[in-house]
Order: structure tokens, then C-alpha cells, then sequence
């Protein structure tokens, strides 16, 4: 039998035969030809878009120490075991998936209509009856604004008790002793420290240079000696200061160009020395030109008032001396006004002064002559228009005196 030569080639188990080559790859396989690329050359170059990690399948990895926050602790399925697989990077080398960024806050804007309600809310509380708070100062002028009480103009009512109530404590009563005779009026406190407004005439004893003394008596009992600060005789205006006194309350001036025909007003005095005497009524006229005598002899018979005249009063004409005489354009007012009520305050419905009771008409002093205790009220009083004072107030509270 003839034997079939065998192939070394083709025998594995042959130590005699060398292994095949393995394979090597051709330079055109290695590196791409020019203008062309290679799929794996191309793979390698081309951004990778990061991929959120796929969740893990079948098996879970268990640790006693927590991953870091960010790491994914998910092993190749079928492993068990093995360390948490860090998460994919972009080519920016940010982590996926990127951290949530924190929102900015908003911030919270109040609403308009609620700021606005606010304001009116606190107009209203300021306008509520209480008591003279604050001081205007103004070219030497001192004295409160502040309405002290509500009111309601257009039904021409006021509260008649909350304005005394509010107002009398800064009404005070003066007396002027000359040694031969005692002038009794009224003034109104201007200021905390004792400022005081009142008519000329009514301190005109003192300020003459007759002897006269001024003792000032408040609504609470206590007294203070007064002296003359200003004068303008010619408006019948005065300010005296009590000494000694600080802490007063104070009237609030208001504006007597706002005064209208009709209005109610309110009058507190101290008639015949009856302390805080409280009268209403309303304004008659306004802007009455009158010419008041305030002579102490026509003062005296016209219970403490000066005694005015006007024209087309065809049964009186006016004798008196031109320097004993004042004149303005008057507020005319029905409201009771009686002997001691000269130089205290007419005011309006919110409590502001809008006048200073001044002069009153007495029909048995036809030519300024005295009449004695008859004077008194017939319903024709007379008050100087605050704004009239107003105006000259930084003179008189700065110590000036003014046609005395």
C-alpha cells in the first residue's frame, strides 16, 4: 500500500513546520489615502456628544461608602460587585447630566394699590381730633397749622364740644391791673413757651407806660406774670409772653381767606371772668370795613371791646383820636361775644382760628361814649381776619412794635 505524502503545511501538530505569519496590515490599510478618511481615523476625531448613562440591568452595585454626589454607581450587567462607573464627560470636560442652576430670585413688588391705601389710611388717622401738635416757623413766626378736630364744611356743622374740648386749654385769661382800674380780656397761646396773642386794647395800660401790671391765667388754675414781646395798635394786635412756662398747648391758625357767609364758628372767652365760656354761631358778613375806637374810656363802656363803626350807619359818627384807632375788614358774627371775650378766638369747624374777637356793637353807645355794665351782646361782633395778623406776627414776636 502505497502511502499519500503528507502537507507539513496543512499539519497543525507538527513541531517541524513554523507557525503562519500573522496578519500585518498594508501601509494604504494603516494610513488613509490623501482626500480620503478613515472610518476609525474619523471616529477617533469627531466630538462626542455626551450620552446620559444607561441604567443598569440585572445587577446592582452594593458599597457600606456612599458614591460622591454626581457618580453613577451602575456596573456592566452581568458584574457584581465592581467599582461605580464615573459619569460621561463632554469635550468641554463638564459632567453629565450638567448641575442644575440655581434660579434668581424674584423680587416681591408691592402692589400700587396697597401702598396707596396705606397713605390714605395715614391722612385720615392725621386728621382725627386730637391735640396741637407741631410749630410753622417762618420768618420769625412761630405758631401751629394743624387742624385739631374733624369737621364737615360743606353741611356747615361742626362738633361745638370737641372743638372747646380741644382748643381751651390754649385760651388763657389776661388781666392788666393799673392800680386804678382792672382790664379783663382774653389771648391764645402761639407757643410752648408762652407766646401769646391777643388784642391791643386790651393790654394797652401796660404797653402806654401807665404802671400797669399783666397776670395771664390758664385753663389748669396756674398763673404767670406776662410782658409786652410786639404791638401794632393800629390793627388792635398784640403778643405778650408768660414767663416761667414752657410745655403749653397751642392754637392752630388757620387760613380766614377759606371763611365763607354761613359758616359755623365757635368763640371761647372769658366774660366777666368767667373762665372758658364757650359760645356758636355763624359768620354773618365778611370783609366789613370798620373803624373801632379803642380809646380806654370807650373800652371800659363798651365791656372791654372796641367800639366800631362803618359807613352808611347814619345814626352814629365816629368822634374819636386817630391814634386810638384801628381798622381792618372785618369777619362779622352773630356768636354771643361779652364783656372779658375781647382778644380770644373765633374758630372754624376743624378748630383752627380763623379770628380775634375784637370789637362789638352796642346800640346804647351811639357816639362812643360809656355806657357801664349795660354793654353786651346784640349779635354784632367783629373779628380781625387771622391772615390780617398773620402777616404782621414775624415783626411783632420778634420784639418790633408797629405804629404804637
Amino acid at each position: 500500500m502505497t502511502e499519500t505524502p503528507r502537507n507539513h503545511a496543512d499539519d497543525p501538530y507538527s513541531s517541524s513546520v513554523p507557525p503562519l505569519p500573522g496578519y500585518q496590515p498594508t501601509a494604504h490599510e494603516t494610513q488613509p489615502l490623501e482626500g480620503t478618511v478613515h472610518p476609525s481615523y474619523a471616529a477617533q476625531q469627531a466630538p462626542r456628544t455626551p450620552q446620559a448613562p444607561e441604567q443598569p440591568q440585572g445587577s446592582y452595585y452594593f458599597s457600606a461608602e456612599q458614591p460622591q454626589a454626581g457618580a453613577y454607581a451602575q456596573p456592566q450587567a452581568g458584574s457584581f460587585g465592581q467599582p461605580p462607573v464615573e459619569p460621561p464627560v463632554d469635550p468641554a470636560g463638564a459632567a453629565w447630566p450638567p448641575p442644575e442652576q440655581p434660579q434668581p430670585k424674584r423680587r416681591m413688588k408691592r402692589p400700587v394699590a396697597l401702598v396707596a391705601a396705606v397713605a390714605v389710611l395715614s391722612a385720615l388717622a392725621g386728621g382725627v381730633a386730637g391735640g396741637l401738635i407741631g410749630e410753622k416757623t417762618g420768618d420769625h413766626a412761630s405758631y401751629a397749622t394743624n387742624a385739631v378736630v374733624t369737621g364737615d364744611k360743606s353741611s356747615g356743622t361742626s362738633d361745638v364740644a370737641t372743638v372747646a374740648k380741644a382748643v381751651s386749654p390754649a385760651v388763657v385769661q389776661i388781666t392788666v391791673d393799673s392800680g386804678n382800674s382792672e382790664d379783663l380780656g382774653t389771648g391764645m397761646v402761639l407757643t410752648s413757651t408762652g407766646q401769646i396773642l391777643t388784642n391791643y386794647h386790651v393790654i394797652s395800660d401796660a404797653a402806654n407806660g401807665n404802671g400797669g401790671t399783666i397776670k395771664i391765667s390758664f385753663s389748669n388754675g396756674k398763673t404767670a406774670t406776662g410782658t409786652i414781646v410786639g404791638t401794632d395798635a393800629s390793627l388792635d394786635v398784640a403778643v405778650i409772653k408768660a414767663e416761667g412756662v414752657s410745655g403749653l398747648p397751642t392754637v392752630s391758625l388757620g387760613d380766614s381767606s377759606q371763611v365763607a357767609v354761613g359758616d359755623q364758628v365757635v368763640a371761647i372767652g372769658n366774660p366777666d371772668g368767667l373762665t372758658g365760656t364757650v359760645t356758636s354761631g355763624i359768620v354773618s358778613a365778611l370783609n366789613r370795613p370798620v373803624k373801632v375806637d379803642v380809646s380806654p374810656s370807650t373800652v371800659q363802656g363798651n365791656g372791654g371791646f372796641g367800639l366800631p363803626f362803618w359807613q352808611g350807619d347814619s345814626n352814629r359818627s365816629y368822634q374819636g383820636n386817630s391814634s386810638q384807632t384801628a381798622s381792618y375788614n372785618a369777619i362779622q358774627t352773630d356768636a354771643s361775644l361779652n364783656p372779658g371775650n375781647s382778644g380770644g378766638p373765633l374758630l372754624n369747624s376743624q378748630g383752627q382760628v380763623v379770628g380775634i374777637n375784637a370789637s362789638m356793637y352796642n346800640s346804647s353807645s351811639n357816639s362812643g361814649g360809656s355806657s357801664g355794665s349795660e354793654a353786651g351782646s346784640v349779635g354784632l361782633g367783629f373779628s380781625i381776619p387771622i391772615n390780617a395778623a398773620k402777616a404782621v406776627l414775624p415783626q411783632l414776636q420778634s420784639g418790633q412794635s408797629i405804629n404804637s
